[in-house]
């Protein structure tokens, strides 16, 4: 960190503002690149507070550009390779992603585990892991295809962090509908939300409410942590309600 300056130290007074982020369990190292770019790095305890960090720190006066290098502090730590074919597992048995051809690289080596060859193609991917980051390369056909992959590339025990490279072919418009299909998509795929249909999801300029009940904290809790997985989502606000 570069002592004494101003811009780091209005950036790091916010972070400690933030409950969610908790400094004092996960300190993040600030450093500067130029003038006005700021870098984050070390351990976050979830996606929550890596993507409010991010956000604190893009918001900050002066601050033109932020480099992420905020991993998450993995609960369950894994080799790469077994990251790696968890995940395809995950994808393959996705019915969503049963027409997308799936490549993993393992040993600098491509090796094809599911491929589709007819004109019902709706992607192919290239699945890779290093160092506990999942990256995702290639194409899908629909924005909600890249939004899924992107979810089950965070549920792989042992991620530490995504990179959703998927490109969207034909091109698509993006918009907060978009947002609110995948995510009820995730909620009804996710084993750990027994009642997605009493989750009621709201999107506005990429910002998430979720309302309705839950059965337990712990699924209210993971909810929220769905939505955040989710690609472009900015801000999440849980208004769920625990009840029997």
């Amino acid at each position: 960190m570069q002592n004494g300056n101003p811009i780091l130290k209005s950036v790091r007074a916010m972070l400690e503002r933030e409950p969610r982020i908790n400094l004092h369990r996960w300190p993040v190292s600030l450093d500067m690149i130029g003038d006005s770019v700021v870098v984050l790095e070390g351990d976050v305890g979830d996606i929550a507070a890596k993507k409010i960090a991010i956000e604190i720190a893009g918001a900050t006066p002066e601050v033109r550009g932020v480099v992420d290098r905020l991993r998450l502090a993995s609960a369950e730590p894994r080799g790469d390779g077994e990251i790696l074919d968890m995940l395809m597992t995950a994808l393959r048995d996705a019915r969503e992603l049963k027409n997308c051809t799936l490549r993993l690289m393992k040993k600098e080596e491509t090796v094809t585990v599911q491929e589709i060859r007819d004109d019902n193609a709706s992607g192919d991917m290239l699945v890779s892991v290093m160092d506990g980051v999942v990256t995702l390369d290639g194409w899908v056909i629909s924005l909600s295809h890249k939004r899924l992959a992107g979810v089950l590339a965070w549920w792989a025990p042992g991620c530490r962090d995504v990179v959703n490279a998927l490109e969207v072919q034909p091109p698509e418009e993006d918009n907060d509908d978009e947002v609110t299909d995948a995510l009820s998509l995730v909620l009804e795929l996710d084993p750990m939300i027994p009642h997605p249909e009493q989750i009621r999801v709201r999107t506005e300029n990429y910002v998430v409410t979720l309302e309705g009940l839950v059965s337990s904290q712990a699924e209210k809790e993971r909810a929220e942590q769905d939505a955040w997985c989710l690609f472009a989502v900015d801000k999440v606000i849980n208004q769920l309600t625990v009840g029997s």
